[in-house]
C-alpha cells in the first residue's frame, strides 16, 4: 500500500510543478512554440536519467525511493502526451515545419539530456 502513496505523493508534485513552469515559461515566450513543454520534457529527461542511475549504485536506499522520484513524481512532471497533442495540433493547423521541428528537438535533446543524466549521476554516486 504504501508504494501507491509514494506513487500519489510524486505524482501530484511533479504534476503542479509541470503545470506551474509550463505555464510560467509559455507565458514569458510566447504561444508560436511549445517552449513550456518542451522544457519539461528535456528537464524531465535529465531528471530521470539521473536520478535511476543514482538508485542504481544505492541498493541499500528502501525501494520507496524508486516510488517516489522516478515513477511518481518524475512520471507526474513529464509531458510526452501534451507534447503528441500540441505537435497535433500544430500538424492540424498547417504547421509543418514547426511540428517537425517539435518533434526532433524534443527526441534529440531529450536523448542527450537523458545521457548527460546519466553521466551526472554516476559522478553523483
Amino acid at each position: 500500500m504504501i508504494k501507491y502513496l509514494m506513487v500519489g505523493i510524486g505524482g501530484f508534485l511533479g504534476s503542479v510543478l509541470r503545470f506551474w513552469l509550463g505555464s510560467f515559461i509559455g507565458g514569458r515566450m510566447g504561444a508560436r512554440f511549445p517552449y513550456g513543454t518542451f522544457v519539461v520534457n528535456v528537464t524531465g529527461s535529465f531528471l530521470i536519467g539521473m536520478v535511476l542511475a543514482v538508485l542504481a549504485t544505492k541498493a541499500h536506499w528502501s525501494s520507496n525511493w524508486r516510488y517516489l522520484i522516478p515513477i511518481g513524481f518524475i512520471g507526474g512532471y513529464t509531458t510526452f502526451s501534451a507534447f503528441e497533442y500540441e505537435t497535433l495540433q500544430l500538424f492540424q493547423d498547417g504547421q509543418l515545419l514547426t511540428a517537425m521541428l517539435n518533434i526532433t528537438l524534443s527526441v534529440v535533446i531529450g536523448f542527450v539530456a537523458v545521457w548527460v543524466g546519466v553521466l551526472a549521476g554516476r559522478a553523483i554516486g
